[in-house]
């Protein structure tokens, strides 16, 4: 899961962010940019080489994030929502909560990111190629000299398409669970109508895609020549790649299962009934040593009449010195009801759990007619994985 980073807008109601890893690739990528366009073209100054580098570098992940926002309209026109759209390290990523409801919604979400790609791509590409017609027609046979006399806009319009057309198809290897993969997967699911199964097969040959990039990036760096990709310290690149793909379809597939099993199954099965619940004018000394030093309990309901009015954890007791336990009342510092998510006995287990990873919270109150039923762990649900034998819970589920 990537960590939470700076949010820098909203585009159609999705919140779009940027991982902190995304600001490595962006110098590395101005970096490279300003050399190359010095190579091209080395009658340039200092500032128009780095001005348009960093005018190319943006342009790209705002193309990223025209892929990922496509994927995440036709993600919200099959009903499926989404969180965020996230640039990180290796690209950008939307934030989709749930597997779509069929093989043909996974399709038309998958299809459209790759198509916005190639599309974009395209339209560059042609539109420098126009802008290039100018060029002496007797330099087309030393590329060089012909791109030595393109114009700065030309020659950013001229990187910027093709490194589109790279991206929309890089994006189409299939390797879950990148867009190929998941295009195989929702052929699969459409032949076994078993999404779980689908993932599974798409998992594994994402893993073997993984590592054919890792050793044919290992391959780079002890010399071997390869189209495109070339040789040499660039292969490290592709074992990074290689190892987060594999990581990647691991997880995914993990998620998959847990949502398989967590799937239909009420929360009412899991939550912990009639759970140890505090008054709001208990002491949090008398909290401390009669309730948290006596019991494994790292939350407790506040309750008055029946009446859910909040939640007091370890970590609300944390902060408060230790000088004032005894003048200090849970009230004082629980979280009040009307800020807590809350869950309902038949709401769906495998929702709960979604709410506790976007909440980043431990436990959830669940309320019947307002009052307060049971209270949801984490652990409780870990518990109801590791009983259905699902092996290598994800992070997530913790």
């Amino acid at each position: 899961m990537l960590g939470r980073g700076l949010t820098i807008g909203r585009l159609f109601g999705i919140r779009i962010e940027i991982d902190w890893s995304w600001l490595l690739i962006f110098i590395l990528v101005v970096w490279n940019l300003s050399a190359v366009f010095g190579d091209i073209h080395p009658d340039w100054t200092a500032t128009l080489r780095w001005g348009l580098a960093l005018v190319a570098a943006l342009l790209f992940f705002l193309s990223v994030v025209a892929h990922e926002l496509a994927h995440a309209l036709m993600a919200q026109a099959q009903d499926v929502p989404v969180r965020s759209i996230t640039l990180f390290l290796f690209g950008g990523v939307s934030n989709i909560q749930r597997e779509p409801p069929s093989p043909r919604a996974e399709f038309l979400i998958t299809i459209v990111g790759p198509v916005t790609s190639i599309v974009i791509g395209l339209l560059v590409t042609v539109g420098g190629n126009l802008l290039a017609a100018p060029v002496d027609q007797s330099l087309f046979s030393q590329p060089t000299a012909m791109a030595a006399e393109l114009s700065p806009l030309t020659t950013l319009l001229l990187w910027l398409g093709p490194i589109n057309l790279i991206l929309g198809v890089f994006n189409l290897i299939p390797g879950f669970p990148l867009d190929g993969g998941r295009l195989l997967r929702s052929t699969l699911w459409a032949v076994t109508d078993n999404l779980r199964q689908a993932t599974r097969w798409a998992s594994v040959v994402g893993q073997g895609v993984a590592w054919l990039m890792i050793f044919a990036g290992i391959g780079m760096v002890f010399g071997l020549q390869l189209p495109f990709f070339g040789t040499g310290l660039s292969g490290l690149w592709l074992v990074l790649i290689g190892w987060f793909l594999s990581t990647a379809a691991v997880q995914s597939y993990r998620q998959v299962v847990v949502q398989d099993i967590l799937g239909g199954v009420p929360v009412s099965e899991l939550m912990r009934r009639d759970p140890p619940t505090v008054a709001p004018d208990l002491s949090i000394a008398t909290l401390v040593h009669d309730h948290l030093m006596n019991t494994d309990e790292h939350a407790f309901p506040v309750v008055e009449d029946g009446r859910l009015l909040g939640l007091i954890t370890l970590e609300d007791v944390r902060k408060v010195g230790r000088d004032n336990w005894q003048s200090t009342l849970v009230r004082d510092v629980m979280t009040p009801a009307e800020q807590l998510s809350t869950l309902s006995p038949p709401e769906d287990a495998d929702d709960a759990l979604r709410t506790l990873q976007q909440r980043d919270v431990r436990q959830l109150p669940v309320l019947a007619d307002g009052r307060l039923a049971g209270l949801l762990r984490r652990r409780d649900i870990l518990r109801w994985l590791q009983l259905h034998g699902t092996e290598n819970v994800p992070q997530t589920a913790r």
